[in-house]
């Protein structure tokens, strides 16, 4: 679904990352994580091809549809329900194509693609990722720009997940939700059916809802399997090793050191 190969790039003279690599197959939950300004964010952008690599490829599967929050809330006057609906730009093109629709060959194009879409059940899912996501009846009939922000941002992951994107990028999507909301989402990304990468600060998330995680690390991409605890013991105990090994060395280079030490003044 996406792979990273060799990318090398820098803000300014500040390398973020140095040929990192790392694949991700369809169908895997992700978590991303790394220290802040480490450059997880800009990965994001990079994958979605607002940022070039110096050096190096992205590539995600050519017939693969990306998903991602805007920075942008939806605020106009539709009812939060609507909004959901209209941003499956096909499905509402097609459903207004069909009120005027003559040729009978278009007109069963139509109704076909319409049903391998869902277009019959998507007011329904549209209104049970909106309650899960804190809206209820009532809230979902009311317009977008009666809520603010936050509220808006929530309408705008729901639009997302709504979508079914194929690659599913996720920035700190708890921030903006309680804990209800954290927890229905948790539940809606483990039965997602593609692919989704999350930056997360959310330990509970990063546990619950991914199958690997992905260590961004001095300009590297690690890939670990497991939830975010699996992750940490296996960095530690990745670390343990690795100081137990510069530890044998250091004595090894002590011994050494200590024969040179011993007979350098013989010619022998």
């Amino acid at each position: 679904m996406l792979h990273i190969n060799d990318i090398t790039f820098r803000i300014a003279d500040r390398l973020l990352f140095e040929q990192a690599t790392v694949a991700i197959p369809p169908g895997h939950k992700v978590g991303l994580v790394g220290r802040n300004g480490a450059g997880k964010s800009t990965l994001f952008k990079m994958i979605l091809g607002e940022l070039s690599a110096e050096a190096g490829d992205i590539k995600v599967r050519a017939t693969a549809r990306i998903g991602h929050v805007g920075q942008e809330a939806p605020g106009g006057p539709q009812s939060l329900l609507q909004t959901v609906l209209d941003s499956n730009h096909e499905m509402s093109s097609l459903n207004a194509e069909a009120l005027t629709a003559t040729d009978p060959d278009r007109i069963a194009y139509i109704h076909t693609r319409l049903a391998d879409i869902g277009a019959h059940s998507a007011e329904a899912r549209a209104a049970t990722i909106l309650a899960g996501l804190g809206f209820d009846e009532a809230g979902q009939a009311r317009p977008c720009s009666s809520y603010s922000g936050g509220w808006r941002m929530r309408v705008a992951l729901a639009c997302v997940l709504f979508n079914e994107p194929d690659l599913l990028l996720l920035d700190e999507p708890t921030n903006y939700l309680d804990l209800e909301g954290v927890m229905w989402l948790e539940s809606f990304l483990r039965t997602y059916p593609y692919t989704v990468l999350i930056i997360s600060h959310d330990r509970d998330l990063l546990n619950k809802a991914v199958t690997h995680i992905v260590h961004l690390e001095n300009g590297k991409l690690n890939s670990y399997t497991g939830g975010y605890d699996r992750f940490e013991q296996l960095r530690r105990q990745h670390m343990e090793h690795q100081m137990a090994l510069k530890s044998k060395q250091e004595t090894e280079r002590r011994h050494i050191q200590s024969f040179v030490d011993r007979f350098k003044a013989k010619a022998s």
